[in-house]
């Protein structure tokens, strides 16, 4: 049987997508271990998944490729995530929600002025 491929990610990769994972959870009530689960998911964790990918994608600029690698799944499940999200971007709640998330993310990974004496 033939091990599966998994692309190395570093440390502050997982950890950023940790807390993509983390966010959309608390919002959303699902678990982040199933969220982060191989195989097929439940519809809960399965669209939390997908805010997670697209955060990620958004808020910290990666690449599909990149989420993919992050997240364990290919550059086109990552983008079909993507584009999920966009569409329901025409939902006001959701659209409400992946803003609140993303500046929540963009606030503590954005860079700082340097503190003048």
């Amino acid at each position: 049987m033939l091990e599966e491929y998994r692309a190395p990610v570093g440390d502050d990769d997982r950890r950023k997508a940790g807390l993509a994972i983390h966010l959309v959870a608390v919002r959303t009530s699902a678990l982040p271990e199933r969220m982060t689960a191989r195989g097929r998911l439940d519809p809960l964790s399965s669209r939390a998944r997908r805010m997670a990918m697209y955060l990620s994608h958004v808020a910290f600029g990666w690449t599909l490729e990149r989420v993919g690698h992050v997240f364990g799944v290919n550059r086109a499940t990552a983008g079909a995530a993507c584009r999920w999200a966009e569409d329901e971007r025409d939902v006001r709640e959701v659209d409400d929600l992946l803003n609140q998330l993303e500046a929540c993310i963009s606030g503590l990974y954005a860079p700082r002025a340097e503190r003048q004496p």
